[in-house]
């Protein structure tokens, strides 16, 4: 059997946006929303999931599912990518601190919609694979770092939102020092049996407005 060509894979992608779309109306009551932002589900149709896994997975990467990245970690099903980046609300002005790199998949999508892009991850073999591949898509408005996301970044903070993709029991308190006041931070929170997608905002007063939307299962948070 032959390769599939791009054609078949924007076609593959369209079906992704299409499997998102019904997810998101099916979890309309948890989400208080019927339909994802138009420019989460615009960058979901542009950037390619397939360069951003194993060449083993490749051929599943456009089906609403996680899919092992090795190390023991995952890139996130497309469904809670594009829900995490419409709880985060990038906008084209702002600069977003993202925690958990991976091999830069979500990173992507970020960089489609914010201003700037600073992403930190623990394992290095990440962080360079990452950095290699969105250079290679033209998307020079994003800085990688290797290290303890727990602590931020602070040389670039403070940041108008904050996205973790891996799962803490409680906030490390170095990000929300780091999130501007009417910012956003978005994480999965709670223990390893119970997790929840959570928004915290933080208003002009630097008071935190915390709000729990749906069960998740993210790998933890790893701190050096």
């Amino acid at each position: 059997m032959k390769p599939m060509n791009e054609e078949h894979l924007a076609v593959l992608r369209r079906h992704m946006v299409e499997m998102i779309a019904i997810h998101t109306d099916l979890a309309s009551e948890e989400l208080g929303k019927t339909t994802l932002d138009k420019r989460v589900m615009a960058a979901m149709s542009r950037i390619p999931r397939h360069l951003f896994v194993p060449a083993s997975v490749a051929p599943y990467a456009y089906q609403d599912m996680p899919l092992p990245i090795g190390f023991d970690k995952t890139i996130s099903q497309p469904f809670i990518v594009a829900l995490m980046t419409d709880l985060l609300a990038p906008q084209p002005h702002e600069a977003v601190l993202e925690i958990g790199t991976g091999l830069g998949y979500q990173t992507a999508i970020l960089a489609e919609l914010a201003g700037q892009v600073w992403s930190v991850e623990i394992i290095e073999e990440f962080a360079n694979h990452a950095e290699a591949l969105l250079r290679g898509l033209g998307l020079s408005n994003v800085g990688i770092r290797v290290g303890d996301g727990s602590r931020g970044w602070s040389e670039h903070a403070p940041f108008d939102k904050i996205l973790v993709t891996v799962a803490a029991e409680r906030t490390p308190p170095a990000l929300l020092k780091q999130l501007k006041p009417g910012g956003r931070l978005v994480l999965p929170l709670g223990s390893e049996q119970a997790q929840f997608l959570t928004v915290i905002g933080k208003d002009a007063a630097g008071q935190l407005e915390t709000k729990q939307f749906i069960p998740v299962r993210f790998s933890r948070l790893e701190t050096a």
